[in-house]
């Protein structure tokens, strides 16, 4: 027989792994049209199970995408929060509702669940309409990294080797393809081939707690079966997370008697299954009763809490999701750390494959997100062990009381809802300016607000202005134009934005719109301007003309946004906005130089 030689080929981008980590890399590099690869050991998607819950900031981001009707049509809604603990009487008793999202700035005060296979199902359409398609069953066998310095720093080269193999080779055709990458994500999962390849060891410890999960149709008369539910019992705790249709997930507190091999020490699945899972859950939900119509998925698990010492290699292999970070699944945060990681890692690169920016920019990646991994572990150790632990009783008086998890699960709500997430200080986070809009706060994402277009008073939420689309947003409050004084400082700012040494030609080149999206956003009333009053660099598009004023029934815009943000509403200022949606800088009208200084540390010509 002919020896079938390993073709060889070239890929500006590969994604290891397609779970929701890297389907959302993949959109988010094809959107900004980026020429990227992702494979998959599976053969097909996830058909059931695995992660459901979907976090306020991760529905903002979807949006950003254009994709949140999707997830909006197929899900549920959480609303609400209801608590159950001992009762005097036996079992248990309903002690509290709250709602389910405690940050005020969500847009969307509440959680979708899904399962991760119509999740993923999603972004697999959204990626076929860039004409990309998962590459399954694929593995790699071999990563090369070069030691040539020169290539290394050399952002257009090729310095990553991969070595893929096709699992289901047609009869006759290699099975082997070398890859040559300029770049490679490894959204592989916990056990990640790409983590391991580079070398780099996860930091934490494993839990002694053990869950089971089971995926089902319920019939029951528990009251609160469609919101979601911590059931503290003096027989494990439980927590119930209701789904699409009539499915519900409960979450299920096991002990090593029930889960773990006593020849290994380790978990094992054989002990288990979906009829003794749920003997479990129904000594917790007693006095209430509980029968599955239809199982539809279930698994057992013990609690890591784990994070990579590193997230990268060269800032050329990078790693995301659960390839860097575990941890309990019940505080709804391990897909949405997922792909929030992405969400922050892909327009980084996308700016640095077009040249926009220099190759320091991909360091703010693990900067940023090992941080909010690190704290991602402290709120789930702080929050296993309040819902693991027993429940406080006349025989416990130690034990976890409902006000203790009432008042954590507050605290906790702008972490969980990933409204609070939070990036220090840095090249693309300057807070120097933070004054001139003083409730918005500098490395956090940007408030909704309601503003209406000048042109014809229709209300637009700014969130819906700027889009997942590899650009800055650049809004220019421009403050009242109707004072003569402010018309004169806007225009001197016009001025200078037309120059060729200030950062909006200098960087954007001939096509300042293809990097930045100059947004201007006026505190005059809709009766005394018109947009072709504003200098013209301000309006690329009237479309980009904004006033902070009531729409013509006062029902959506309330003509409050600057208050929201904390800008003064004669005055104004400049707010930069980096592609991820979250606020880089703040400056007054006559600092631009700082503007410039910002865009220069990590900008190119």
């Amino acid at each position: 027989m002919p020896v079938l030689l390993a073709k060889e080929s070239d890929v500006d981008v590969l994604v290891i792994g397609a779970g929701p980590a890297g389907l959302m890399a993949a959109s988010s590099l094809a959107k900004a049209g980026v020429n990227v690869r992702i494979i998959d050991q599976r053969p097909n998607k996830v058909a059931a199970g695995q992660a459901d819950g979907l976090q306020p900031r991760t529905l903002e981001v979807f949006q950003s995408y254009g994709l949140l009707h999707h997830f909006e049509e197929q899900g549920n809604q959480l609303h609400m929060v209801a608590f159950y603990n001992p009762s005097s009487k036996g079992g248990v008793e309903r002690t509290g509702r709250v709602q389910a999202i405690n940050a005020s700035t969500a847009r969307y005060p509440f959680e979708i669940t899904l399962h991760q296979g119509a999740i993923e199902a999603i972004f697999l359409d959204f990626l076929a309409s860039f004409g990309v398609q998962v590459e399954r069953p694929v593995i790699p066998t071999s990563m090369q990294l070069s030691a040539d310095e020169k290539e290394l720093k050399d952002p257009q080269s090729h310095p990553v080797k991969v070595t893929l193999q096709n699992l289901d080779a047609k009869s006759g055709q290699p099975d082997t393809e070398i890859v040559h990458a300029k770049y490679v994500i490894g959204a592989d999962g916990a056990h990640s081939w790409v983590r391991k390849a580079l070398g780099i060891s996860m930091e934490g410890e494993q839990s002694d707690y053990i869950w089971g999960v089971l995926d089902m149709v319920p019939e029951t008369d528990f009251p609160d079966i469609r919101n979601k539910s911590a059931i503290h019992s003096n027989n494990g705790s439980c927590m119930v997370i209701p789904r699409e249709g009539d499915k519900i997930r409960l979450y299920i507190q096991l002990t090593d008697t029930d889960a773990v091999n006593p020849l290994t020490g380790r978990v094992d699945k054989e002990k288990m299954s979906a009829e003794k899972l749920l003997q479990v859950a129904k000594k917790s939900f007693y006095p209430y009763t509980i029968q599955p119509k239809e199982v539809e998925w279930w698994t057992i698990y013990g609690i890591g809490q784990r994070v990579a010492s590193k997230f990268s290699a060269n800032e050329r292999v990078f790693i995301a999701g659960d390839a860097c970070h575990t941890h309990s699944p019940k505080g709804g945060q391990g897909m949405n750390a997922s792909m929030i990681d992405t969400h922050n890692l892909t327009w980084k690169i996308a700016h640095v494959l077009r040249g926009w920016a220099d190759m320091s920019l991909l360091k703010t990646y693990e900067y940023e997100r090992r941080k909010y991994a690190q704290d991602l572990i402290y709120f789930d150790k702080t929050f296993s062990a309040l819902f693991s632990e027993k429940p406080a009783s006349e025989e416990n008086q130690g034990g976890v009381t409902h006000e203790q998890f009432l008042e954590a699960f507050l605290s906790f709500g702008l972490f969980t809802s990933g409204i609070g997430i939070h990036y220090a200080p840095s090249a693309i986070v300057n807070t120097k300016h933070q004054s001139h809009a003083s409730n918005l706060i500098i490395g956090q994402r940007i408030l909704p607000s309601v503003f209406i277009r000048a042109a014809d008073a229709r209300p637009f939420e700014i969130q819906d202005l700027i889009p997942s689309d590899a650009r800055f947003k650049v809004l220019v409050f421009a403050g009242d134009i109707t004072e003569v004084s402010q018309m004169r400082r806007l225009r001197v700012l016009g001025e200078k934005l037309g120059k060729p040494e200030h950062f909006y030609n200098k960087f954007g080149g001939k096509e300042p719109s293809a990097a930045f999206d100059l947004i201007t956003i006026s505190s005059s009333k809709k009766e005394q301007v018109d947009a072709t009053d504003f200098p013209e660099v301000f309006r690329p598009h009237l479309n980009n003309i904004l006033l902070d004023d009531e729409d013509m029934h006062a029902r959506v815009a309330k003509g409050t946004g600057y208050d929201t943000y904390g800008i003064d509403r004669a005055r104004g200022a400049v707010v930069v906005v980096r592609p991820d949606g979250y606020v880089g800088m703040v400056a007054p009208f006559e600092d631009v130089a700082d503007i410039d200084q910002y865009f220069s540390s990590f900008m190119t010509v």
